[in-house]
């Protein structure tokens, strides 16, 4: 499974970035004759948005995206309703027109969720709303009832004596600074916990809003600690138990989790349109298919999974092929830890020199502002160049690991990009309930899959690779 820690990394790296609207000129020295080839793409670049956005070719796109969520709603990894959702990508596929469209097979954890419940007895009783953690061991049949300590922080942890935290269910409440940097609470809480000798762990939802809403996500057992619960609680309810503490009251919870545990074999899906002169080269478009089993998955990832999936199937219909091969990959098990992604490049290691480029759309499908670009400095001036025939959705982000899947592959010096979108509110429904259709607007989608699809067709057509390091 692909390392906590490096997907640790890929959370801070969300935060730690600068957005710009063009990259400084003083530090480009694209040579003349390149910048006026990808000026040249102005026309066709024009006509593939104009097609996708006025044409109806964006509208079906959004009407295929809007049944294939509501149809197969959460597709938890592992699951049915993934298979099938792959099943169905793979035959619409084929219905529009390019056969070129493969399985592989991936084998990923199952991890089920199948009871949960939580009440607080003292200092009064009060039902308390609890969503499990991916891969969270189960209490035992008849739960577990254990006084509360709520801690702020992992020093606060650290610092606090044994005894005080063994038999004791930890309530983490860290205050949401940003995703990447508070999520640790989640992916690490437990583990963490347990070595104090903690029963369970209830987790602050990592969001920034909520409406007494509850937030899962994956979270991952060090080695050689006792694995304990660990749940979701509300932002209302981990308010509610500090200010209890600081008031004196004894807290006393039981909590009830039952889950199951166990392997399946799951599937990436590739769709190649092949390049005209160097069909061994290519420029990879990406989204996971899997999700969350609370909400619909809507936009995480559907959105993202759909647009490129959308890449090569209306390049071919519209005719127009460039030199390297697009081929767009729905990743299977992202959300367990980039599974799908690691079984792939483990499989295609000896072709990563043939990619030319990747990108990924995996922070939602808001209004399009431009990209989040990892690479040398002289790909980082060619993307930027790129980008001009795109103004206003020009912006150029610069981090270090942009994306999640892709982030395997930037690593191996890949340069990339992910979609760069107004998502100010995406933690707000991330991993809850409340993904679903209602927080997309079909402008937005649509207009986030003609600039995916007109970028893509440019970087893929271009007669000069994207420079590594």
């Amino acid at each position: 499974m692909y390392s906590i820690v490096l997907q640790i990394l890929f959370l801070i790296s969300i935060n730690c970035t600068v957005i710009i609207n063009s990259y400084p000129e003083n530090e480009c020295n694209l040579d003349n004759k390149l910048v006026d080839e990808i000026q040249s793409y102005k026309n066709v670049t024009k006509q593939i948005i104009d097609k996708i956005v006025s044409g109806g070719f964006g509208t079906k796109m959004y009407e295929d995206y809007s049944k294939f969520i509501d149809t197969f709603g959460a597709r938890l990894a592992g699951s049915k309703a993934l298979e099938k959702a792959i099943d169905h990508m793979v035959n619409l596929t084929r219905q529009n027109g390019l056969n070129d469209v493969t399985t592989e097979e991936v084998d990923i954890p199952y991890w089920q969720r199948i009871y949960e419940s939580a009440n607080m007895f003292e200092p009064y009783l009060k039902k308390i709303s609890i969503l499990g953690l991916g891969t969270s061991v189960s209490t035992p049949a008849e739960g577990i009832k254990a006084e509360a300590i709520v801690i702020k922080s992992f020093d606060e942890l650290e610092k606090t004596d044994e005894n005080k935290i063994k038999g004791k269910i930890v309530v983490f409440d860290p205050p949401f600074v940003s995703y990447g940097e508070t999520v640790v609470y989640r992916s690490l809480g437990a583990s963490k916990a347990s070595r104090k000798g903690a029963v369970a762990t209830l987790v602050r939802s990592i969001t920034p809003f909520s409406i007494y809403s509850l937030h899962t996500g994956a979270q991952d057992y060090e080695n050689n600690v006792t694995k304990i619960p660990t749940a979701a609680i509300t932002h209302e309810d981990a308010d509610l138990f500090r200010r209890l503490q600081n008031l004196g009251e004894k807290i006393v919870l039981k909590i009830h989790m039952s889950y199951a545990m166990s392997r399946k074999i799951s599937r990436n899906t590739i769709i190649d349109l092949k390049g005209k002169e160097s069909p061994e080269k290519q420029v990879i478009v990406s989204g996971h298919i899997d999700s969350w089993d609370v909400g619909q998955g809507a936009m995480d990832d559907g959105g993202g999974m759909m647009i490129s999936w959308f890449v090569p199937v209306i390049l071919n219909i519209l005719k127009l092929k460039p030199r390297r091969t697009i081929r767009a990959i729905l990743w299977t098990a992202e959300e367990p830890g980039l599974i799908g992604a690691e079984a792939y490049l483990t499989k295609h290691i000896n072709e990563t020199s043939n990619i030319n480029f990747i990108m990924e759309s995996d922070e939602g499908t808001f209004k399009p502002l431009g990209l989040d670009v990892a690479g040398s400095t002289n790909a980082r001036c060619i993307i930027a160049e790129v980008l001009k025939l795109f103004t206003p959705i020009d912006k150029m982000k610069e981090s270090e690991y942009p994306g999640s899947d892709m982030t395997l592959f930037v690593q191996k010096g890949i340069p990339g990009a992910s979609l760069l979108n107004e998502n100010e509110r995406y933690f707000w429904f991330h991993h809850s309930e409340g993904d679903t259709m209602n927080v997309q607007n079909q402008e937005d989608v649509v207009a986030c899959a003609a600039f995916w699809v007109a970028f893509s067709y440019v970087i893929a057509d271009l007669s000069q690779d994207i420079p590594r390091q």
